[in-house]
């Protein structure tokens, strides 16, 4: 018993030159590392240029408010959300802004257009540029793919073979 108090009050007693925290290191990864300081909030900005706060909803990977340049265009912005996820329509991009007038205005492009059409004049391929409120809304639908297809029917496949083994079971 003496043996492991004296080995602890030698352990306790070391130079503090040897542990992580006085050596300048920092454990874990750090929040600003990520682009994001708080839950859904991502910070791109560029601390030499103009900066504007806007909104991605919908479905895309990560949702939520962005600080980033001026003179940011609607598809580096929805690079920046991490891009669109399985379930979204890129047919009808929105982007939603208050003019000066305080009237809202929907503006409507299709990304696909721009991704995947080699014969579209340059003057359709315009991206809207993002102003200072606005928000990018990326709709869609959840999809249901062969393995929840089969997943569902093995449910219903499961729960109507346990109702015919009760009724068979209270019948005899």
């Amino acid at each position: 018993m003496l043996k492991k108090f004296v080995f602890l009050i030698f352990l306790l007693s070391l130079p503090t030159f040897i542990y992580a925290q006085n050596q300048g290191y920092k454990l874990g990864a750090q929040v600003e590392s990520r682009g994001s300081r708080y839950g859904a909030y991502y910070d791109y900005s560029d601390p030499e240029a103009i900066n504007i706060k806007v909104n991605v909803w919908g479905f895309v990977r990560y949702p939520g408010k962005y600080m980033i340049p001026d003179q940011t265009s609607a598809a580096e912005l929805l690079s920046f959300a991490g891009g669109p996820s399985d379930d979204s329509d890129l047919d009808e991009l929105r982007i939603f802004r208050i003019n000066k007038n305080n009237r809202e205005v929907m503006i409507l492009f299709n990304y696909n257009d721009l991704m995947w059409s080699d014969n579209l004049d340059s003057k359709y391929r315009k991206v809207p540029k993002i102003e200072p409120g606005d928000v990018l809304i990326v709709p869609g639908s959840p999809r249901l793919y062969f393995r929840d297809w089969f997943g569902i029917g093995l449910s219903i496949f499961s729960a109507l073979t346990q109702l015919t083994i009760l009724i068979l079971t209270l019948t005899k």
